[in-house]
């Protein structure tokens, strides 16, 4: 059982020295980018929810 867990771990330090990690500067940009249209969803589905939730208060008066 060791045996397994142990080459296991192998393996994934062996697949992760394959990885290609992005560098600093393309980690920060991705970021903004993510943070930027996570912030422009929220408004847009913010503004969906009010419009919906007026109209169905009105229709519901």
């Amino acid at each position: 059982m060791i045996t397994k867990i142990r080459l296991f771990f192998e393996s994934v330090v062996f697949e992760l020295k394959k990885v290609s990690w992005p560098s600093w500067a393309e980690l920060k940009g991705s970021t903004i980018v993510v943070l930027v249209f996570s912030l422009i969803l929220a408004i847009f589905l913010f503004g969906i929810d009010r419009t919906l939730g007026g109209v169905v208060g009105y229709l519901l008066q």
